[in-house]
């Protein structure tokens, strides 16, 4: 199990601590496995600075975009991506 620290904006951090935002999209520029730990710090853009909050998040789930295959690159410019997070009904 690696620790990844990793910035969130305030907004972001905020649905997360209250259990609507159970997800998280990121640049795939570092190495991140099921099992790991994100260590995720509170940050406000305006101030660009951190604001102190910290919460910790176990990694259950990784996909990367580059491993999709469903949508053609026509699509992909036409319409983007969007996440959807998962809950119980």
């Amino acid at each position: 199990m690696r620790k990844i620290e990793k910035k969130v904006w305030s907004e972001y951090f905020q649905a997360i601590v209250e259990g609507k935002k159970n997800f998280e999209v990121r640049l795939a520029d570092f190495d991140c496995k099921e099992g790991d730990l994100l260590i995720l710090r509170e940050w406000n853009p305006r101030k660009k600075e951190y604001t102190g909050r910290v919460i910790d998040k176990k990694v259950t789930y990784v996909a990367r975009t580059k491993d999709f295959g469903f949508w053609n690159s026509e699509e992909i410019e036409k319409y983007g991506y969007q996440i959807i997070g998962l809950g119980e009904p």
